[in-house]
């Protein structure tokens, strides 16, 4: 018998555009997207949080279900727009502040 645990999967990386709400800096979000569609690195773009999170999106809960890490505002807003969707996120699932991040400190937050 071995003591080995399997490793955990790699977290789904969600990005969410902020498109309606454009609380996000434009150069951060362009230059954000730019990196993760050049690195060749797999993820989820979404055109906006709130928007879904106010439309109780059925997405939601299918990405809450599995681990995430999430690239868009305040973690303590995007915790509650999945809450007030009916899909909760753990509280340590990783999230990216693009309001507060240049776009290099957030692209080093990606690889």
């Amino acid at each position: 018998m071995s003591d080995l645990v399997p490793p955990s999967p790699e977290p789904r990386l969600l990005y969410c555009r902020c498109a309606y709400a454009q609380v996000l800096p434009q150069d951060v979000k362009d230059g954000v997207l730019r990196h993760l569609c050049t690195s060749g690195q797999p993820f989820e773009s979404v055109a906006d949080l709130c928007e879904m999170s106010a439309r109780r999106d059925p997405r939601l809960a299918t990405l809450a279900s599995s681990p995430l890490k999430i690239v868009a505002c305040h973690p303590r807003a995007v915790k509650w727009l999945f809450h007030a969707a009916g899909a909760p996120i753990p509280d340590e699932t990783p999230i990216v502040n693009l309001r507060s991040l240049t776009t290099e400190e957030a692209c080093k937050t990606l690889t």
